[in-house]
This record gives C-alpha cells, structure tokens and sequence, in this order.
C-alpha cells in the first residue's frame, strides 16, 4: 500500500504578523513538527509539503525510505491541496492532507485516522464540541442557543482513497466551490466521511498565544 500525505504550508501567516510556520517550538520550527509526525510514520511512503521555496530551505527534511518533494501552493487552500495532488505519483492509494499549522499531531492518531479510511474510503481527525454554543448577531450580542448534540469540531489529517480525493478536486475544479477543508470538497460528490474522536491534543497555531500554548504541552 502506498500512503501519501500533503503537507499544506502555503499561507501568508497575516493574521500572526509573523512567519509562524517557521516559529520556534521547543526547539523546532512549527512545520518541521508537522513534517516529523509524518515522517515517523512507518505507514508514509510519499510526501508532498506545499510551500515557499524560502519557507523549505528553514527545514530539515530527509527520510531514506520516504519520496519527498515540495510544490509551490496556490491563491486560496484547496488550490494548495490541488497542487499537492498533482504531484503525487498515479499508484498512490491513500492521500493524506494535513495542515503545517497543527504541529502536535501524534502518530498514532495518524494511524487512527489512516484505519479508518482504509474501512471507509474517507475519514477524518475531529474532536466533539463539549462547550456551550452561542450564536450572535453582528453586535456580538446573542440571538440563539445552538444545540452541541453531534457536533465536532474539524482537524487534520483527513485521510481519502486517492481516487476519491482526486474525484472530489475535480469537482471543486469544475464547480469553482471553495472548499476550507477535503471533507466540504467530499460533500460536493455525496461522500460520507467517517470522523476519529481525536484523544490528544491538536491544537492549529493561529496567533501569538497559541505557540506559547503549544509549548507547555510539549514540556
């Protein structure tokens, strides 16, 4: 079995002020946490990690048993997926895509979510929602309780039959839908995806705060 994963580090990290994708933690830029998780993973053979040439250049990335390469990301996130599916060999069978961004994922959670696919054909990192939901208006003032029964909360990976994946990403391409993640594009084709309760942390890097925060769950 081939298993490949898409690595997306494309974007312009605006919102951080900063290159967070290159930002310390614990002694390694938040991607190359990403990266490793993967390449630990006896399961990988193909990796794609889409980004900067400068962005990779910070990196350290070599794995003896492992085809790895990078592409160059594309406007908006599914156009950086689609780049990163082009460039996988054809006899892939299972495309994973993860965001560089979550850079505590753990390998075993990794494998939760590759079992997964493989019985179901799509499958997804997600946690439930356990908080109180609120929706509110404009002026943040509240209008409406939103029931938490069977909601979660999206992750990565998501792990697809490379066929499926590819199938949905024509669809995206065809429809001009754009898509945030592979399980909206799994929807345009009627795929159901299967979602793996994740028991470890994950959080996405976003702000400031967050590598601080990420930082004491690596101490």
């Amino acid at each position: 079995m081939k298993f490949a994963v898409i690595i997306v580090a494309a974007g312009s990290s605006q919102r951080m002020g900063f290159d967070k994708l290159l930002a310390d933690l614990a002694g390694k830029p938040v991607l190359q946490r990403s990266v490793d998780a993967f390449l630990s993973c006896s399961e990988i053979t193909d990796m794609v990690v889409v980004c900067p040439v400068e962005r990779y250049k910070n990196l350290a990335i070599k794995h003896p048993n492992k085809s790895i390469q990078r592409v160059d990301g594309g406007i908006d996130r599914h156009d950086s997926v689609a780049s990163g599916l082009a460039a996988l060999p054809a006899d892939v069978d299972y495309v994973a895509v993860h965001d560089g961004a979550r850079p505590l994922i753990s390998e075993k959670q990794i494998q939760n979510v590759l079992q997964k696919s493989i019985q179901h054909g799509a499958s997804a990192s997600a946690r439930l929602v356990t908080e109180t939901v609120k929706r509110a208006d404009s002026n943040h003032r509240v209008c409406e309780s939103i029931s938490r029964e069977n909601l979660w909360l999206m992750e990565t990976p998501q792990i697809f039959c490379a066929d499926l994946l590819r199938k949905a990403y024509d669809q995206v391409a065809q429809s001009g839908a754009r898509v945030t993640d592979e399980v909206s594009a799994m929807e345009l084709i009627g795929q159901s995806v299967y979602l793996v309760a994740n028991q470890t942390i994950n959080p996405k890097i976003t702000f400031p705060a967050d590598i601080e925060q990420a930082k004491k769950f690596l101490t």
